[in-house]
């Protein structure tokens, strides 16, 4: 059953509000519009990069219908905080997609990010609490500094020296012209700024790893936008 189908099933439809991620694809957000619902964005958790339990529930209203989780990167969302703010108000936690189980591929993933955990300096690396998962769908990272030229200057030097990178999100989706709400969500602001994906695929060789770690202890962190 898709998402939509969901929220139908669950009778979710007009006049109802579904709390969503802005930092993600559009697509959580126009599943809750096909249904005929209102998408309404909370903030992440800075570590996970997925819905904060403490900005879900500064967002509810009396029209909130449900909780719209999306596993971001690899990452599981926080259910159990979700799921706690949700009951309180007798609200449904539909999650996007379920997190994928582990595959060789996940263990690949793992085995080159925990690599680059180790060596990487000058940018900020993935945090993952103990006895949490992360599969590494994406290997994202923080270049952190006063706002989105630092990081584009930090891809741009690394591209140049045979680094594949590429922003996650580019841009949140409550700035998009189809949903653009008049709202500040800090940590999704900053994450738009700061994040970058580094290559860990299944495919990536110990060479391909050995450049991303040189590129970027050499690069020391941020570069000006000039560069």
């Amino acid at each position: 059953m898709g998402t939509v189908e969901m929220l139908t099933a669950a009778g979710i439809g007009t006049g109802d509000e579904v709390v969503v991620p802005s930092y993600a694809t559009t697509d959580a957000a126009e599943a809750v519009r096909r249904a005929g619902a209102t998408p309404v964005f909370a903030d992440i958790d800075p570590r996970s990069l997925c819905l904060d339990p403490a900005s879900v529930a500064a967002s509810l209203s009396l029209r909130t219908a449900a909780v719209m989780p999306v596993h971001l990167f690899g990452r599981h969302a926080d259910l159990a905080g979700l799921r706690a703010v949700a009951e309180r108000r007798g609200l449904l936690v539909i999650e996007y997609e379920r997190a994928a189980p582990a595959d060789e591929s996940t263990r690949r993933r793992q085995e080159n990010a925990f690599y680059l955990n180790a060596r990487l300096r000058g940018v900020e690396t993935p945090t993952v609490p103990p006895g949490d998962l992360h599969g590494y769908r994406s290997y994202v990272v923080r270049v952190p500094g006063n706002g989105r030229p630092d990081r584009d200057a930090f891809a741009r030097a690394l591209r140049a020296r045979g680094v594949r990178c590429h922003v996650p999100v580019q841009t949140p989706v409550h700035r998009l012209p189809s949903f653009r709400r008049e709202l500040w969500l800090a940590e999704t602001e900053r994450a738009a700024d700061q994040c970058l994906a580094l290559p860990v695929d299944a495919s990536v060789t110990q060479r391909e790893l050995h450049r991303v770690v040189a590129a970027c202890n050499a690069l020391g962190g941020l570069l000006p936008a000039a560069v």
